[in-house]
Formats: C-alpha cells, structure tokens, sequence
C-alpha cells in the first residue's frame, strides 16, 4: 500500500519484524531513531515469518497489520506496509528495500533499523553487500556496544526498554494481564481473543 507522503520523503527508515505483536518497546527505538537522525518516516514492514525463524506469527497476518496500524495511527511519522505480507515467503530484506527504490526521491537517504542481534548476524543475511550498498543501519545497542564493520554505514543507538513480545504472548496464555502493549493493542488483543490458545 504505497503512501503518499513517500514522494516527500527525504530520511526514511525500514522497520521490518513479526510484530507479534507490536508493543510499545517498538514504539521507543522507533522514536529515538526518529530523532537520532532526522527521519520523516518510518516504515513499519511486518513480514509473515523471518527466515530466521522456525515458528510461525502467534497472530494472522491481517491481526498483526491491523495491530500496527493502531499503535502507530498517533505517530505522524508512521506508516505500515503490508509488501511482504502479500508475498510468498520467505522474505529478505534486500528484496523488500530493492521493491521500494523507486518509490522515494532518487536523493533520499534510506535505513535499516535493527537490533543488535541481527548487527551481529549481518554476514549470514541474503545478498548482504548488495544491502549494505542500498541503506544506512540504525542499531539498537540494547546494554551492548556494536562493533563497526567495514563497508556498513551504521548509526549506534541505546534502547533499553523493557518490553518483549515472547513475554507479552506467554503472559496472554496464561490469562495473565500482558504489560508494556498500547491501550488500541490491548484492546484489541482482548476482543480477538488473540495468544490465549498458544501454550
């Protein structure tokens, strides 16, 4: 679903995960990285499972985008796509920044925002140096320092919030209140009746 506001953008990021589901740890290293380096916007790109996984999304895809869009619905910078949801898996993250080259200006500057966990497992992506030609990452450092790598623009920055979504979707199980999810969430998660099967 391409955005208009893209054609203005001129610092934007890609934010791809499972959100499952979002919570509002998101929410924080998103902002920082909105504010560490200017960004218009932040492409929230939920995908229907990481290759690096071999679980699948504890939510449907259409619950985890419609989760996104109610966390982010007050963020003016926010925007959620739902590319890679609607393509067969597995998705790379080369192939989703490569399918929306065009749709910036020719002279914007592209990111990544990544943990510090993927930092570390770079090397072992698909079509890495292709990559790394094509974004600047954002790494959130989490309580440790990530070491720069040659050939990788990279930006460090701390998140230290709290929130997982591991833990969010193991409290749900239990019947167990879930901390740290915004109120449209929660909401939301409570009238689906989301995670409360998984055990």
């Amino acid at each position: 679903m391409s955005h208009p506001l893209m054609a203005d953008s001129r610092h934007i990021a890609f934010f791809g995960g499972t959100f499952d589901p979002i919570h509002e740890g998101h929410l924080d290293v998103a902002g920082k990285a909105v504010e560490a380096l200017s960004l218009n916007h932040v492409l929230f790109i939920p995908c229907r499972r990481s290759p690096h996984k071999t679980e699948a999304p504890g939510a449907s895809d259409d619950d985890r985008l419609h989760m996104l869009k109610l966390a982010t619905s007050d963020s003016p910078w926010a925007m959620v796509e739902d590319y890679e949801l609607k393509k067969p898996p597995p998705s790379y993250t080369s192939e989703t920044v490569a399918h929306f080259r065009d749709k910036f200006p020719a002279n914007s500057r592209r990111f990544l925002l990544i943990g510090y966990d993927q930092w570390e497992s770079l090397p072992r992506w698909k079509d890495i140096e292709k990559l790394a030609k094509e974004v600047e990452f954002i790494v959130v450092g989490r309580g440790k320092q990530p070491e720069s790598r040659e050939g990788y623009e990279a930006h460090f920055i701390e998140g230290n919030h709290p929130a997982s979504a591991s833990k969010i979707r193991e409290d749900l199980a239990k019947g167990h209140p879930p901390n740290w999810l915004p109120s449209s969430v929660k909401s939301y998660i409570s009238e689906k009746d989301l995670y409360s099967r998984i055990r």
